[in-house]
């Protein structure tokens, strides 16, 4: 039994997993090795929310492209927002600034130079639009 790992390397461990299943669909998961962090319960269940609200996440996302399609988005920025739409929309602690923080974190080391850029503004504004969803009553 490996070491249990931190929320960082789980999410981290799904991303690939995920981004990896965008090449190869019928690919459950990656195998365990020295790369590759074995996909932990968080991990699966981040997977878990976000091929089960695979529609939702994509509808979320193309709601704010402004002048793009879905096709368009690099695959490791698109990767990185469904993961982390499903953690902030399905996710047990639904910490916005978390799962925005650690997607930023993960285009910044996989994808292009300012692709982080475009992630940390889609995620804010939806981050935003649940804020005033949720604002309490009076």
């Amino acid at each position: 039994m490996g070491k249990k790992l931190t929320r960082r390397e789980s999410r981290e461990a799904a991303f690939l997993t995920a981004f990896a299943a965008t090449f190869e669909p019928e690919m459950p998961s990656l195998p365990a090795d020295e790369a590759q962090p074995e996909v932990d319960a968080f991990a699966k269940q981040l997977l878990a929310a976000m091929q089960n609200h695979a529609e939702e996440l994509d509808a979320i996302i193309t709601s704010h492209l402004k002048g793009w399609t879905l096709n368009r988005v690099p695959r490791v920025s698109l990767v990185a927002l469904r993961l982390a739409l499903a953690e902030m929309k399905y996710g047990e602690e639904q910490k916005a600034g978390v799962a925005i923080n650690e997607a930023v974190e993960l285009v910044k080391k996989y994808g292009a130079d300012t692709d982080y850029q475009f992630v940390n503004g889609l995620l804010g504004a939806v981050a935003r639009e649940q804020e005033e969803s949720v604002e309490p009553q009076c």
